[in-house]
């Protein structure tokens, strides 16, 4: 039996449980993984209120998608990694198929990544998500060169902090913005060449002052609602708005049917898009591995939990104080 986090129906932190599960065996193109670490992302707490863009299909439902361990067992069909092999695993299949909150999960082999040398448990729970988005959004999406400028919302989400550390690996400008000062000079020591304080300054303006008028050719914007149509005034002509969250919780305006906006493009991005494509998965695994054994790339932790604390954990998550990621330890 395994201690699992399952819940059996929606709402707040408080329907989490913490329950002995069988675990059973991998099967084809599965990797049985004993967990030591696991990464917290909102989209858990979103799937666990019943708000994420995936319906909970049955219950009890279990959670999570981003995690370090170590290999167990490996499925029938499955090469290339052996029993004790240090990996993480990355968001790249629904929460209605697995989870990774528990002493021990079955994942699927093409979600599992080597975990780099000298990148310890938490580590390894904490930085494939934020990297993998921002990498894939900025990079092999939009294709962020250096002397590009990058505006970014939410900047001292983990996500956010590392589009700063990426933007700067690539030579691009990273403009962060924080609602208070508060948050300031956390966001300038993790890279940001500059910092707006959306409570007191007006981004579009400042944008525009430190580009020489130009704009930024990219806005990597977790927030949407209605603030999009000031974020897409400090786009730069034929520049790129990337939408991959959600916080406001307000729907979300097109500015391209706004009159008098810049020329702009605008998309959304899930992470999914660049881990469920093995090839582009490929190609961050390496960007992300080569950022941080140049010592580039270090993500960032605000707090660590143990499992026995997941609901604390989660009422943590959903206060939105943290800079960086919040890491579950398990067996510590």
């Amino acid at each position: 039996m395994t201690r699992t986090v399952r819940f059996h129906e929606l709402g707040g932190p408080e329907v989490l449980r913490l329950e002995d599960v069988e675990t059973g065996e991998p099967g084809p193109g599965e990797l049985l993984i004993r967990v030591e670490a696991i990464g917290l992302n909102r989209a858990e707490a979103l799937f666990r209120g019943g708000r994420y863009i995936q319906p909970v299909k049955e219950f009890p439902a279990r959670l999570g998608a981003e995690a370090a361990g170590v290999v167990e067992v490996a499925g029938p069909g499955v090469t290339g990694f052996a029993t004790g092999e240090r990996v993480s695993v990355v968001p790249a299949f629904s929460m209605n198929d697995y989870g990774v909150y528990a002493e021990r999960a079955i994942v699927p082999a093409a979600a599992v990544v080597r975990r780099p040398d000298g990148l310890d448990a938490v580590g390894g729970a904490a930085v494939w998500m934020p990297y993998l988005t921002a990498y894939g959004a900025l990079v092999e999406v939009g294709g962020m060169r250096a002397g590009d400028t990058v505006l970014l919302t939410a900047a001292s989400s983990s996500v956010g902090l590392a589009a700063i550390q990426v933007a700067g690996r690539v030579g691009a400008l990273p403009i962060a913005t924080t609602r208070t000062r508060a948050k300031e000079a956390r966001l300038r020591a993790a890279g940001a060449a500059e910092v707006i304080v959306t409570g007191e300054e007006d981004v579009t303006g400042r944008v525009l002052a430190l580009t020489g008028g130009r704009g930024a050719e990219f806005v990597f914007d977790a927030v949407a609602g209605p603030g999009v149509l000031d974020l897409a005034r400090a786009v730069a002509p034929g520049g790129t708005l990337i939408e991959y969250g959600a916080l406001s919780g307000e729907v979300t305006p097109y500015p391209g049917f706004v009159l008098g906006m810049p020329a702009l493009n605008m998309r959304t991005y899930t992470v999914h898009e660049t881990t469920t494509d093995p090839e582009r998965l490929r190609r961050a695994e390496a960007f992300v591995a080569s950022g941080l054994r140049a010592g580039a790339f270090e993500p960032v932790v605000d707090r660590v939990f143990d499992l026995s604390e997941i609901v604390e954990a989660h009422r943590y998550l959903e206060t939105g104080a943290q800079v960086g990621k919040i890491v579950v330890t398990v067996g510590r």
